[in-house]
């Protein structure tokens, strides 16, 4: 309906000679070129409560971690799930690693561990963290994971030795997510504190502190191209950073559990606690589409790589798999 009446304005403004005109054209061809999805399927699972889904790289695989202190993997050519067992608390968070060999996963019984893909064996513990690990992510080469956790800090591991090798202080709260950039030089962080953080992967140094929310800050995303950050928080606001100088570039209404770009695109997915995904154009500021089909919260939501497939788990024990139109 909303595409159909841009369309009926376009198509009598043709006839129409007026200044903005040309750009009102580009709008709408921005408008009809975007990207919309439909449901493909569901799989049910009795899953207790899901915290996270990770496409693999290849998009055959998606990780989720569970409130049950397991990790499950859905095998897209197997048709079925595999268990991983270890964890002694809730999993928060789960990755793949770049070439889809190997999982990450982090706990609130402050281990990050990894995981052997094909085995399901776990091929070792990283500890050091004094409270619950909130977050953890391999850096684009793999060499490299980042954690993040409720003890305020920032650590960066070698995945071949399993050692810490920097911490990152300067959080004055929890930290809630953190973030490589898509060139492995800089770590986004988002805290309780109020402050979103952009850090210097090589010295460990806070290149900025990124203020401006007045209440927690859950997620946060860089852009395809690395020189965007966009922030979602408890202040009912996201907000779009410019990395490289740290000016707040804009700021829209909404609050985002969970936020991801598409690839090569402008555009966020969002869950803001309505039961449905939004697909939001960052710079028209304009709400896309929305995916209905969840009853109750969403939990894990994530896109693959080419962008054509987004996965979304709920407390409804369904997962569901949308793809593009």
């Amino acid at each position: 309906m909303k595409i159909e009446k841009i369309l009926n304005y376009w198509t009598r403004s043709l006839f129409i000679k007026i200044g903005w005109i040309d750009d009102f054209n580009i709008i709408v061809i921005q408008y009809i070129m975007m990207a919309y999805f439909r449901q493909l399927r569901i799989l049910q699972k009795q899953i207790d409560h899901t915290m996270s889904a990770k496409f693999s790289p290849d998009a055959t695989k998606i990780v989720f971690s569970c409130a049950d202190r397991t990790i499950c993997i859905w095998d897209e050519k197997l048709e079925m799930f595999q268990i991983f067992s270890g964890h002694l608390d809730r999993v928060n968070n789960a990755q793949f690693s770049p070439k889809g060999g190997i999982i990450v996963s982090c706990s609130e019984d402050k281990s990050i561990r990894l995981w052997d893909v094909n085995t399901t064996n776990e091929l070792n513990k990283l500890e050091g963290h004094s409270s619950g690990v909130t977050s953890v992510q391999f850096s684009p080469d793999g060499t490299t994971i980042v954690s993040g956790s409720l003890d305020t800090t920032i650590r960066l591991w070698d995945v071949n030795s399993a050692c810490e090798i920097k911490r990152l202080c300067g959080h004055a709260s929890e930290v809630n997510d953190v973030q490589f950039s898509p060139n492995g030089q800089n770590i986004a962080s988002s805290s309780t504190d109020k402050t979103v953080g952009i850090w210097d992967v090589k010295s460990g140094q806070r290149i900025h502190e990124l203020k401006g929310h007045s209440d927690i800050v859950r997620k946060i995303q860089f852009a395809p191209n690395g020189d965007i950050l966009i922030s979602s928080s408890r202040d009912h606001s996201i907000r779009i950073w410019n990395v490289i100088s740290g000016e707040q570039l804009k700021q829209i209404s909404g609050e985002a559990n969970i936020l991801k770009f598409l690839p090569h695109s402008q555009t966020i997915i969002l869950y803001s606690g309505e039961n449905s995904m939004t697909l939001l154009d960052t710079k028209l500021d304009i709400e896309i589409q929305r995916l209905h089909g969840h009853y109750r919260n969403i939990q894990g939501m994530d896109i693959s790589f080419d962008g054509n497939t987004i996965v979304s788990s709920s407390n409804d024990t369904t997962i569901r798999l949308w793809v593009k139109i």
